[in-house]
């Protein structure tokens, strides 16, 4: 199946399924569906908008069944920068493909068109977090030539925490 995959950028009339693919990778990681706050409209708003915070991409292949195109992944990243390096990076934010597709080579086809999108864009690095449960996620992206970077501390501020540091 891996020799029929598309991968080609997601459109606002792609919103649905993106927000379908949101829901059920929270959903996998085993978050409570009240987590999810993205509704189509702000997905619309904060990846198709005049100022687009991130970007996605969606993987299509053939169901051997019926021979029909469908998404059966998508991948959501943004681009920061390494002051060290001077350069921009790729972080990829999500990645997901359905239970039925998975084992195909979509994900890696995922991760190898966000790669040469990084280097297109002259990125030094691509990123990305994994959950420590997520072992077969884990064994993917090491035999990819992903390394752990155990030593980094991920810190978050959001909700009310959020503003509070900004009326400080």
């Amino acid at each position: 199946m891996s020799t029929n995959i598309r991968v080609v950028p997601a459109t606002e009339h792609d919103i649905t399924v993106v927000l379908g693919f949101i829901k059920r990778l929270a959903e996998y990681e085993k978050a409570a569906s009240h987590e999810v706050e993205a509704t189509e409209d702000l997905l619309l708003k904060n990846l198709f908008g005049p100022h687009p915070y991130a970007h996605v991409l969606l993987a299509y292949v053939k169901r051997p069944t019926d021979n029909q195109e469908v998404v059966a992944g998508f991948a959501l990243y943004f681009f920061n920068f390494s002051t060290w390096k001077g350069r921009p990076g790729l972080y990829l934010e999500d990645l997901f493909v359905d239970s039925e597709f998975r084992g195909f080579g979509i994900g890696k086809r995922l991760l190898a068109h966000l790669a040469a999108i990084a280097k297109k864009r002259e990125c030094g690095r691509m990123e990305w977090v994994v959950l420590d449960w997520n072992e077969p996620a884990i064994r993917f992206y090491e035999s990819l030539g992903a390394r752990q970077l155990n030593e980094w501390i991920i810190n978050r501020v959001a909700g009310q925490a959020l503003g509070d540091l900004a009326e400080m």
